[in-house]
């Protein structure tokens, strides 16, 4: 696990992430840069698998149209998907093969977020409302 820790942790420093916490006994980071919409992202070397959580926003009040609506866009994402965790929190996720990833490969699914972001943002600002 240690040689694809730091692989990761390599990548994540090439295209210029913000390392804000790590633990190598853990696997994990949590990054971010604002600018392209992450912020507190987990990425979990979980061998065989890379996982990353971007929180996004908490369900206030539970709305079938909501879950419709994210459902159906998770269709458009190029990587990764909406999900939502045990206490009502719409996360992104996505998770990558660690053995053979490559720099390209990470760094589309997080360009993946940013582009979401980018285009459905208002619509995610509304669902959190």
């Amino acid at each position: 696990m240690e040689k694809n820790y730091q692989k990761v942790k390599n990548y994540l420093l090439d295209l210029e992430y913000t390392i804000v916490q790590e633990s190598e006994a853990d696997g994990t980071f949590t990054i971010s840069k604002e600018d392209e919409g992450v912020k507190n992202m987990i990425i979990a070397c979980a061998d065989p698998i890379l996982i990353m959580e971007q929180p996004l926003f908490k369900i206030k009040k539970e709305s079938a149209d909501v879950y419709k609506e994210l459902l159906k866009k998770n269709r458009e994402i190029v990587h990764g998907a909406f999900t939502l965790d045990d206490s009502g929190t719409v996360l992104f996720r996505d998770t990558l093969q660690i053995e053979n990833l490559d720099l390209n490969e990470l760094e589309g699914s997080l360009n993946s977020l940013s582009i979401l972001l980018s285009e459905y943002g208002q619509e995610l600002v509304k669902f959190a409302k």
